[in-house]
C-alpha cells in the first residue's frame, strides 16, 4: 500500500504530526508539503492523509486549495483528515468539520485532531501578542497527541488498499 500524506505547516506543528505518522504507517509513504509542491499526482496512492493546522477557525489556503481542486480524485481513495490546534476539544472537532467538506468527511476512513504546539520563536509580533492574550500562554507549549496520531494510523492500516 502507498500512501500519501498532504499537508502545510505554518510553525512546523503539523509537518511534526506527519513526521509521527508516517512513523506509524505501513506501506510506503511520501509526505508532501503543500506549500512547496502543490501539483501532485493522486493516480499512484492507495491511500491520502490530508493535514493543516488550524489558524482563526481555517485551514491553510494551500490545503483548502489542494482539495477543492482534487475532490474527484480523492473520493476514490482511501482517505484521512487531520488538524492541528490547540483549541479546546468541542471547539477544535467543530473546525475540522467546518474546513473539510461535507462530502470528504464522509468519504472519509478517519478523521481526527492531532493536539498543537506554541513555538514563540517561529512567531511574529502579532501572533506572540494574540497567543498570549487569547491562551494566557507566555512559553513554549507541546501538545501533540501522539496516542491519537497512532489510533488514527491503526485505522488506515487496517483499511484494504484500494485496486485499480
Amino acid at each position: 500500500m502507498k500512501t500519501l500524506i498532504a499537508y502545510s505547516s505554518k510553525h512546523g506543528c503539523t509537518e511534526t504530526c506527519t513526521r509521527l505518522l508516517s512513523d506509524c504507517l505501513e506501506g510506503e509513504v511520501e509526505r508532501v508539503n503543500l506549500k512547496e509542491e502543490s501539483e501532485v499526482n493522486l493516480s499512484t496512492y492507495d491511500t491520502v492523509v490530508i493535514g493543516s493546522p488550524i489558524y482563526a477557525g481555517r485551514i491553510l489556503d494551500d490545503v483548502r486549495s489542494f482539495t477543492e481542486e482534487n475532490m474527484d480524485a480523492l473520493m476514490q481513495k482511501n482517505l484521512g483528515l487531520f488538524i492541528c490546534g490547540m483549541q479546546e476539544e468541542h471547539t477544535i472537532r467543530e473546525e475540522l468539520e467546518l474546513n473539510y467538506p461535507a462530502v470528504l468527511r464522509k468519504a472519509a476512513v478517519v478523521t481526527d485532531c492531532f493536539g498543537g504546539e506554541y513555538h514563540f520563536d517561529t512567531m511574529n509580533f502579532m501572533e506572540k501578542m494574540i497567543i498570549k492574550k487569547v491562551a494566557k500562554v507566555k512559553e513554549d507549549v507541546s501538545d501533540i497527541r501522539e496516542e491519537t496520531i497512532q489510533e488514527f494510523a491503526d485505522k488506515l492500516n487496517a483499511v484494504e488498499p484500494i485496486s485499480s
